[in-house]
């Protein structure tokens, strides 16, 4: 435990969260609370700060100010707590970040055999377990590159599964897709939320936030603006901002 410690009750807590790049505060004092088996979308116009904080909670980027807290370790503090918080997630990103020479079963098996210590028999049982998961086992042997970006996105996920998470960030994971794919990988986040897996989302997939999230984020300007089951996010929407954001994106 850091010194200054979450609440045992949240698997995730960021408090006073900021990160800036240059002159642009990209988040602004960020509050948020993440119970264990919560699922969060986090939705917002362009430029709101959605992706940097998935990446900051995934220390892909450096906060700049406040704390996180991952399973009550404090990160970007100390390398090694931040290497076991980090070991905690599973990142999915808009693009597939496939390696392209490396078939769908190796990119499988690469990290749990260096970083976890995977013996290659046990890391090909381990990758053939979640690609049956994501339903996707019959195009083990292909390269990336041979399969549809449905099929790529479901090869990410299941990627990120073999690293055992219990925590799973999505970033706009539908976003690259075309219509007819993304409800097969919105599928596949629907099952993980079934399982009872801590899900953060960021996506504009508002049919998705209905059937799956606990509660609804909206961001704007770096900022936390309102938080609320579904139900009330989509029927009540308490600011303007926000309103007119879901005015906009639901009537597209």
């Amino acid at each position: 435990m850091s010194d200054s410690a979450a609440p045992a009750d949240f698997l995730i807590r960021m408090q006073s969260v900021s990160k800036s790049f240059g002159d642009f505060k990209a988040l602004d004092r960020v509050d948020l609370s993440v119970a264990s088996g919560e699922k969060i979308v986090i939705c917002g116009p362009s430029g709101s700060g959605k992706s940097t904080l998935i990446r900051c909670l995934s220390q892909l980027e450096a906060h700049d100010e406040g704390q996180i807290w991952i399973d009550g370790i404090s990160v970007g503090s100390e390398a090694s707590r931040d290497a076991q918080a980090r070991s905690e997630i599973g990142m999915v990103f808009q693009q597939f970040n496939l390696f392209p020479h490396l078939s769908v079963m190796d990119n499988l098996m690469l990290a749990p055999m260096r970083v976890r210590g995977l013996a290659r028999e046990q890391a090909r049982e381990l990758a053939m377990q979640y690609l049956e998961r994501v339903d996707i086992a019959e195009q083990a042997d292909k390269f990336p590159g041979q399969l549809s970006g449905g099929q790529q996105q479901r090869v990410a996920i299941a990627r990120s599964l073999c690293m055992r998470p219990r925590i799973m960030l999505f970033d706009e994971p539908t976003s690259a897709l075309d219509p007819e794919m993304i409800q097969e990988v919105l599928g596949v986040m629907e099952g993980l939320a079934r399982e009872g897996m801590t899900m953060l989302c960021v996506t504009h997939e508002m049919g998705f936030a209905r059937r799956v999230a606990d509660r609804v984020v909206f961001m704007d300007q770096g900022k936390v603006v309102e938080e609320a089951p579904p139900q009330t996010f989509f029927s009540a929407p308490r600011s303007e901002r926000c309103r007119s954001f879901l005015d906009r994106i639901l009537h597209h």
